[in-house]
């Protein structure tokens, strides 16, 4: 924003909590309008997502308000029409994402009440004079000034079995020797490593006076082994120990020094098989994936045809499809231009990218210098779009979306990481601190959660009643059956009885003697 050299004199409308105006010259039109904000943040872009607020400036006169065409206003300010309202009066609300990253899309709330609410401030306006240039215009500036003098940094891990060009293409993407070449004396000589080690090597880098502190993780030894089950675990638990380094910093009492260490980027390394992803990528993948920004790309893809390269693409998206694998994807913003949502079409239209490395120079057939590979049937060149998609991998990790995985990485990964550690130690932190809270809904909450608790409690009595019930019943169907047993065993005594009385009374009825029956048969001595 930029304000007239002569400072002219403009009357605004600002909240009350506001202490500062923020236009130097408005366009008088009847209706309501949006002040855009996008110039008074530090670090914030038009092309981003940004908060508007409902701003009516029917009531101002033209003797408050400079006109944009009158050679005393200057640049005229950032004024941007707003949709036109559903009814008169009502103003247009929109809310962004207040994380900055993922899914930053705009969005309108037209909400009654929100409505209703924006309404209510509207009323509560105080009328304010810029008397002069005040100089907040100038902040993006001072942004800009404090980020170069600072400096960058940016750290990428590269993942891939050996011998897939990682340090070649790291190379290639900087336009610098991070990684010497290498010397091989014999095969006698090649050290295999047994376990997958993680290698860091770290270089300032400048550009047109801008530093950039670049850190290179790669894997060695990853995939080189009959049997790869837990070759993912030493590259995760890297990934871990950073964030629980970068947590350590944040809890500290003197933060003025924390270092980001973090992963900002991972690129995965696919072996050009042409057939689809092997269980190895796949299980990696889907232990990475919510952990770092996954980039996939297709390494030495002069190995494939055109033809081959566009079905293995489609292979692998729809193995990363089948198995939920979230890969990064340029965040979309309701207010960027046609170009630059055509240029993050184009990017991600490439995905997984076909990439080769070269960090020689060759010679083509009509005599040009190029960076790439010469082959008996031509020349392949690194930086041609039509040879492969390195320069649009170069676009999307530095050129256009680097800061961008930086705060991906910090905004979403690292949160979400860090709530689950904090979790996890019994550090569970309530939400509703951050919030406002409506008395009426916390009281219908509670009536809620009372409700809730009493179905609760009546349901346990119900269940040790029945448990209960049941415990007497089966007493008492013991006693039961106790009772018939010990009644069918008097019945048979009694039954038993029964029949020696009446064989007795047919003895005396046939005249035989009692005491006959026990009598033994034998030789008297008498």
């Amino acid at each position: 924003m930029s304000v007239a050299s002569e400072h002219p004199t403009v009357e605004e409308n600002l909240p009350l909590e506001s202490s500062s105006p923020t236009l130097s010259s408005l366009q008088q039109k009847p209706g309501p309008k949006t002040l855009s904000l996008s110039s008074l943040l530090p670090g914030t872009y038009p092309s981003r997502s940004e908060t508007r607020i409902p701003y009516n400036f029917a009531d101002s006169s033209s003797d408050d308000v400079a006109s944009p065409s009158s050679p005393a206003n200057g640049t005229p300010a950032s004024v941007k029409e707003s949709p036109a309202p559903s009814s008169p009066g009502s103003p247009y609300v929109e809310r962004s994402n207040p994380m900055g990253a993922g899914n930053a899309q705009t969005v309108s709330s037209k909400d009654p009440k929100a409505v209703a609410q924006a309404a209510t401030d509207m009323k509560n306006v105080v009328r304010r004079k810029l008397t002069g240039y005040v100089g907040f215009a100038n902040l993006p500036n001072q942004w800009h000034r404090k980020s170069v003098r600072k400096g960058f940094n940016f750290n990428v891990m590269v993942v891939g079995e050996s011998g897939l060009g990682k340090s070649t293409l790291v190379n290639t993407l900087f336009n610098t020797s991070l990684y010497p070449p290498k010397e091989r004396t014999g095969p006698s000589h090649d050290i295999i490593p047994k376990t997958v080690s993680i290698q860091s090597i770290s270089a300032d880098i400048e550009e047109n006076g801008v530093r950039l502190r670049l850190t290179v993780v790669d894997t060695p030894g990853f995939g080189d082994f009959v049997n790869n089950d837990d070759s993912w675990r030493p590259i995760v638990e890297n990934i871990e120990q950073r964030y629980d380094a970068y947590l350590e910093a944040e809890n500290k009492v003197n933060r003025t020094n924390i270092v980001d260490n973090r992963i900002h980027a991972c690129v995965y390394f696919i072996q050009p098989t042409g057939h689809s992803l092997k269980p190895l990528d796949i299980e990696v993948m889907r232990r990475l994936h919510t952990k770092v920004n996954l980039i996939p790309v297709i390494a030495k893809a002069d190995t494939l045809t055109d033809e081959e390269i566009s079905l293995f693409k489609q292979r692998i998206l729809a193995d990363i499809q089948h198995h939920s694998i979230q890969i990064f994807e340029g965040p979309r913003y309701e207010l960027d231009d046609e170009e630059t949502i055509a240029e993050n079409q184009e990017i991600m239209s490439k995905v997984p990218f076909a990439v080769v490395g070269a960090n020689t120079e060759v010679t083509t057939a009509d005599g040009r210098k190029v960076r790439g590979r010469s082959y008996p049937w031509g020349v392949i060149e690194v930086d041609n779009e039509e040879h492969c998609d390195f320069v649009k991998l170069r676009q999307m990790l530095i050129r256009t979306h680097m800061e961008e995985l930086k705060e991906h990485t910090n905004n979403w990964l690292y949160e979400n990481y860090r709530s689950d550690k904090l979790t996890q130690m019994g550090v569970a932190q309530d939400p509703s601190v951050f919030k406002e809270v409506n008395p009426a809904v916390k009281q219908e909450e509670e009536r809620a959660l009372h409700e809730q608790k009493l179905a609760k409690m009546e349901a346990e009595m119900k269940m040790v009643f029945q448990q209960k019930v049941a415990e007497k019943e089966s007493k008492l169907k013991q006693s039961e059956d106790e009772l018939y047993a010990r009644h069918r065993e008097m019945k048979d005594q009694l039954e038993r009885q029964r029949q020696e009385l009446e064989e007795k009374k047919a003895r005396l009825e046939s005249g035989r003697p009692i005491e006959e029956k026990g009598k033994r048969k034998g030789f008297s001595l008498r």
